[in-house]
């Protein structure tokens, strides 16, 4: 009984309330009319819904979605099924094509049928009223809220058509467990999209947005299943399905198929949205303004990509990658086998030759994501895999050379600067092409030297590290004494020039970014950039070749119709180098500790080298 009074009395206080609403207007009418004190106080801006988005590997599968705080995939109205609309028509709003975005007899009919049936059924919202309370408002049941209410669906109806309006309300009324939109319920509840539900999924759908908590579908089945029953039997009195139809959807039993989310490959995503940022704020142009403005302003122009960022991520999207994902798999699993010492990590970058894309990324032994990702994040010492890039490559280019020339490759010391051979070895009089397969010191500190610190920096300064600084040109540079050091991704990316005719690419995972339409938004234009000559890539080439078939990389040797590599090893071996490249692909792998400390037990082992065989094998 006091439930019964309670809906009487909402009702009648309901009416009283639409009644003062419209003195409200008398009063108003002399000064301005009704209409614009609503444009004045209630603007209707464009409706955009927070949208899931997507990354997809190279073969165009789906391996991680981007969710808000709304997962929901958006459907234009010509997608939604004819009886989706029809039945909401028919539950929530029997009238809406007709009113102007309130139905005053719909609520009076409304309240009758609830104490009718002592239920809860039926609500006296039009469509219109409960899409405005999902775009701007809450749920509290207050007098200012449903005036607000009010107001908001009177602007809607007079800027919006009424389908704009039915989709819109397809598309953002919440199916619990975080699902918005139909679309996005389907999907969660059955694992198919609803344009593929049959009658009695889409019925069983349509029951939970009345009451989501009452009607939600994993914990309280029944409920759901009670009302899709009622909502059949509702389509069947409307007339807008037969008898037959009703008794087929009504026997037809509802299974639920509860499909996850996907979250795949977290080393490679979590770099994703680092390049995804990157992306943003050089096309946006965010990175010009950054170099002209004070600190001041670059704290602003930061906040400014951030934002950015998440506006274009809910806004619903496609970012394209290069992943392989049988690269990508083995990689991970090479790292997590040979380096299983607790207190050592390893990392791996893998780049297309012809594309000069990521196609790999190891972030460090089981990672997890956005987690300190090494691949990118982790700059260490690069021993003597510098040596290729700073010494023999400028060497070759400047003076030309022949890989037969000879060096000394006794002891060296200068201004008390006196780097050893491995072992303290000295070895006379050896070619160039000795001195770099068995990795000498002192012949790549004395080619160094005759080039000249600066002009050998040149020809780096055009490999994008973006860690080198200017205390960095001195000669211990040239065995891998630097003061901050590369990240494997960078090391690996510089490597990737000798696959590319002395041409440096900048090597990027983001193939491009498009809505959830397919039109395209973002993509890299990066150019070439000539580091050295033909001629002295393919000196390297060669020298490279001699270190994995019979130099100090040897352990990485396969047979393939081109590979090559150097090895790196830095002081008290903390860090364990090998960045090498096939026709196909160039790759680098790092293994050290995080605490920068002596892995020198590891050293006989050769994981780095392992490792990089693993992969490449992988990717033949």
């Amino acid at each position: 009984m006091r439930k019964q009074t309670g809906y009487f009395i909402t009702f009648i206080l309901f009416v009283l309330f639409l009644f003062m609403l419209f003195l409200v207007y008398g009063e108003l009418k002399v000064t301005k009319s009704f209409t614009a004190v609503l444009d004045e106080e209630i603007p209707i801006n464009d409706v955009v819904l927070t949208q899931t988005s997507y990354i997809k590997d190279g073969t165009g599968n789906v391996i991680s979605e981007i969710r808000h705080s709304e997962n929901r995939t958006i459907l234009p109205a010509e997608e939604i099924p004819q009886i989706v609309k029809d039945l909401f028509i028919t539950i929530e709003d029997q009238h809406f094509y007709e009113h102007a975005g309130f139905d005053i007899s719909g609520i009076g009919r409304a309240a009758l049928i609830n104490l009718k049936n002592d239920s809860i059924d039926q609500g006296g919202s039009t469509i219109t009223q409960q899409l405005a309370r999902n775009l701007y408002l809450s749920n509290e049941k207050t007098y200012n809220r449903k005036l607000s209410e009010l107001l908001y669906s009177y602007q809607l109806e007079r800027t919006l058509t009424k389908e704009e309006i039915l989709t819109l309300y397809m598309n953002a009324i919440y199916f619990q467990n975080g699902a918005y939109g139909i679309e996005t319920a389907s999907q969660l509840y059955f694992n198919q999209s609803i344009k593929d539900a049959t009658l009695a999924k889409i019925a069983f759908l349509c029951a939970i947005p009345n009451n989501p908590s009452l009607y939600n579908p994993i914990t309280k089945f029944s409920n759901t299943k009670e009302r899709q029953e009622r909502i059949l039997e509702g389509l069947v009195e409307a007339g807008k399905i037969t008898t037959e139809e009703f008794e087929s959807a009504i026997q037809e039993p509802i299974e639920l198929a509860i499909r996850e989310s996907i979250d795949q490959y977290p080393d490679y995503t979590t770099y994703i949205y680092h390049e995804f940022e990157e992306l943003i704020a050089e096309k946006e142009g965010f990175n010009a303004r950054l170099n002209k403005a004070s600190d001041s302003e670059k704290e602003e122009l930061r906040n400014g990509v951030n934002q950015k960022v998440k506006e274009v991520l809910k806004s619903g999207i496609i970012i394209e990658t290069a992943l392989n994902p049988t690269i990508q798999e083995k990689a991970v699993e090479s790292v997590g086998r040979y380096v299983s010492n607790n207190n050592v990590q390893g990392a791996a970058a893998v780049i297309g030759n012809t594309t000069n894309q990521i196609v790999a990324l190891v972030g460090g032994k089981n990672y997890e994501k956005f987690s300190f990702q090494r691949a990118f994040q982790a700059f260490r010492q690069p021993g003597s895999v510098i040596k290729p890039l700073l010494v023999y490559a400028p060497y070759f280019d400047q003076t030309g050379a022949s890989i037969s020339q000879t060096v000394n490759a006794n002891a060296y010391c200068k201004n008390g600067y006196c780097p050893q051979n491995y072992g303290g070895g000295q070895y006379g009089n050896v070619s160039l092409r000795t001195a770099f397969k068995y990795s000498y010191n002192t012949p790549a500190v004395r080619l160094f030297e005759k080039i000249g610190i600066e002009h050998a920096f040149s020809y780096v300064d055009k490999l994008h590290f973006s860690n080198v600084v200017k205390e960095d040109h001195n000669l211990p540079a040239a065995i891998g004494g630097f003061t901050y050091g590369m990240s494997p991704l960078e090391m690996t990316n510089a490597f990737a020039t000798f696959a590319n005719k002395g041409q440096f690419i900048q090597a990027r995972a983001i193939i491009r970014v498009t809505d959830l339409q397919g039109n395209l938004l973002y993509e890299w234009d990066e150019q070439p950039e000539v580091v050295w000559s033909d001629s002295a890539n393919q000196k390297v080439r060669i020298l490279l070749e001699d270190v994995v078939q019979s130099g100090t990389g040897k352990e990485a040797y396969f047979s393939s119709s081109y590979i090559g590599g150097k090895t790196g090893t830095t002081n008290d071996i903390k860090d364990l180098w090998f960045i090498g490249l096939t026709d196909q692909y160039t790759a680098g792998v790092w293994v050290g500790n995080d605490q920068n400390k002596s892995i020198h037990y590891m050293e006989s082992r050769h994981p780095q080298m392992k490792i990089w065989k693993d992969i490449m094998k992988a990717s033949q």
